[in-house]
């Protein structure tokens, strides 16, 4: 992934730590569990961007709706994102696959491959612990959202 992406993300956020941690902290559980599937370098790549950008749209959806529902993030986000990636010249298959799965990454039915899976995986790793769940919400989220060995393995030695 080009770190300009990542710098791009962070002067976007302006300082907003919750925001940069959160992403920061997906990113490192989703190139986990990539590496784990051992998925090519082109949804590697896909993972790692989405992993940062997954949340962009939160910033708009505040300032638009001031709500950061998820159905206001998933519209907000994708423009954002096209437009910061469109700007530093990334592949157009691969900021549509990017748009796509942050358009919907709250939408676990949308789930179309392994690169949006191992998105919701990681994303729902850091919530469960930022949003302090417990008992039958972790269980719940156990059974109906990780799908992959490695992110399994990880839910365990985690949860």
């Amino acid at each position: 992934m080009d770190i300009e992406i990542v710098k791009r993300f962070l002067r976007y956020f302006d300082k907003d730590k919750r925001r940069i941690n959160h992403a920061l902290k997906v990113h490192s559980f989703a190139r986990l569990i990539a590496l784990g599937e051992r998925v090519d370098d082109k949804t590697l790549e896909i993972i790692e961007i989405t992993a940062i950008l997954h949340d962009i749209g939160i910033k708009t959806a505040e300032e638009k709706y001031n709500s950061s529902m998820a159905k206001y993030q998933e519209t907000e986000g994708p423009p954002v994102a096209r437009k910061l990636l469109a700007d530093l010249n990334v592949d157009g298959e691969i900021i549509d696959r990017v748009c796509f799965i942050i358009g919907h990454h709250h939408t676990i039915g949308k789930i179309d491959g392994i690169d949006f899976q191992i998105i919701v995986e990681a994303d729902f790793l850091v919530n469960i612990d930022e949003d302090d769940m417990k008992g039958n919400a972790v269980t719940s989220i156990r059974e109906k959202c990780f799908k992959t060995k490695t992110g399994l393995e990880i839910f365990n030695d985690l949860y």
